[in-house]
């Protein structure tokens, strides 16, 4: 008995659940457009006098950069940050060494389990990854990483490839020196 009891109120709050929410959702109605604004708001009044707007002060022009100006670059040096925000040169990239390679890292893991999940779920993308155990803080994590790179040009399809998958890469440079 007490089954059937539960059953019914069960179904009962089922159903006033479903009438609730079929109530408050709403409703398009073909040929109907929504106002263009709630009918509690007021419109802003214009100023009708110009005088007002040529009597009030306008705020003074913040120079963000002004407690940097004058630290670091000598008197008389041009200011490299200003130059680069110009665009009148371009920003030096860094100078990549021969013996330098990239990785892309997809994740590091505590278990191993995980790290091998993700290596198939790559695989099965037609994407090759590598393990690499290492100890960070006595403590042993799994880096699931793509490559060795020459470059960080190299690495930008393998990126997109993964963004779309939905993982998020990291670019990792390693020195072989």
């Amino acid at each position: 008995m007490g089954v059937v009891i539960g059953l019914l109120v069960g179904v009962g709050l089922a159903l006033l659940v479903a009438w609730y929410l079929t109530r408050s959702q709403p409703q398009e109605k073909p040929g109907i457009r929504a106002p263009s604004a709630p009918s509690f708001m007021k419109p802003v009044p214009q100023k009708a006098d110009k005088e007002e707007e040529e009597t009030s002060v306008a705020p003074p022009k913040v120079d963000l950069n002004r407690p940097l100006q004058g630290k670091g670059v000598g008197s008389g040096a041009p200011d490299p940050i200003a130059e680069i925000a110009t665009g009148k040169i371009s920003e030096p990239k860094p100078e990549i060494k021969p013996d330098t390679q990239f990785y892309v890292q997809t994740g590091v893991f505590n278990q191993r389990a995980d790290a091998d999940a993700q290596k198939a779920t790559l695989a099965m993308q037609g994407i090759q990854t590598q393990l690499s155990e290492s100890s960070v803080d006595g403590t042993t994590v799994w880096r699931v990483r793509i490559g060795p790179f020459t470059s960080i040009e190299d690495t930008a399809s393998t990126r997109s490839k993964l963004t779309i998958i939905g993982i998020k890469p990291t670019v990792i440079r390693v020195n072989k020196s």
